[in-house]
């Protein structure tokens, strides 16, 4: 297997900007929306004093947690709950949420553009597999670009978002299917049907809960995990990406973890983090760790 170490920059979007950030805190566009959230790790002085940062709507945490909830202070008289986005050709609706995220987690683009020219440049039928899809951009992009997508996500909520966001973009005719279930029991039980899938993506949190209050840890569960991955994959396999967020995990050990399990089938493994560009200087905004493993 090859090994290749790479910081990927989510710099393909329109709609969104991350205008400043520095003393623990960002500002950024969401559409037409402008935001200050909390984050742990811009360290570094902002480009102006915060003070002068100007939002629609700021988030205040009622823990030091990155998962941890809050409430949103409105100020302006022009915010909204929820607005429309758009990335590439997908339309979604962006919202402001009781535990800081927006209703999209948009470093992720680097992946989605990767899963649409691996899905594209296969020129056959694939069958991908979202664990842990959310509120379902990586579902949607798949979905455009051709495949087959079984989208699993805990939250009702979130997947009924992802259904409306699956008809904004225009592709309620895409085979996509919504289900909510615990990811860990959902892996076993299509090892046991011999589902296998061609593509799948992971995007676990450091702690959840499952529709029946099974636990999540990512420390504790992930490795289980891939070895249900490794399981489910199909004798074709195009890609796997798995991700990392608020752990106390080098990208080292999250791309061995998984190189162990796929190391038999040879390829390329990129490995490294996420990243924001910040507009109009130089600075980035690390989001994330990440695998990315492709067939050669």
């Amino acid at each position: 297997m090859i090994t290749e170490t790479k910081l990927l920059i989510a710099d393909d979007w329109d709609d969104y900007a991350l205008l400043d950030s520095g003393h623990l805190m960002k500002l950024e566009r969401f559409g037409s929306q402008t935001v200050i959230r909390p984050d742990p790790q811009a360290f570094w002085e902002p480009a102006r004093p915060l003070d002068s940062w100007k939002a629609d709507a700021i988030f205040s945490s009622k823990t030091g947690d990155e998962d941890g909830g809050g409430q949103w202070e409105i100020r302006s008289p022009r915010a909204v709950e929820a607005w429309p986005m758009r990335w590439n050709d997908l339309t979604f609706t962006a919202r402001r949420t009781a535990f800081r995220h927006m209703g999209v987690f948009q470093e992720h683009s680097v992946h989605w553009r990767f899963a649409q020219d691996q899905v594209r440049a296969a020129e056959r039928p694939v069958k991908m597999l979202n664990l842990f899809g959310y509120t379902g951009m990586m579902s949607l992009a798949c979905a455009a670009a051709g495949a087959e997508v079984t989208h699993l996500d805990a939250s009702p909520k979130s997947n009924a978002y992802g259904k409306e966001n699956q008809g904004l973009s225009g592709l309620a005719d895409r085979p996509i299917r919504w289900i909510a279930d615990d990811a860990m029991k959902f892996a076993a039980r299509e090892i046991r049907r011999e589902n296998r899938y061609d593509a799948i993506v992971l995007d676990p949190p450091k702690f959840g809960r499952g529709p029946k209050n099974e636990t999540w840890r990512f420390e504790e569960s992930l490795p289980e995990l891939l070895d249900n991955v490794k399981e489910l994959l199909s004798d074709t396999p195009l890609f796997v990406i798995a991700t990392a967020y608020a752990v106390r995990l080098s990208y080292l050990a999250l791309a061995q973890t998984l190189g162990d399990r796929l190391g038999p089938l040879g390829g390329v493994m990129e490995q490294g983090e996420m990243a924001l560009p910040q507009q109009g200087t130089d600075r980035l905004l690390p989001t994330a760790l990440y695998a990315r493993w492709r067939a050669a």
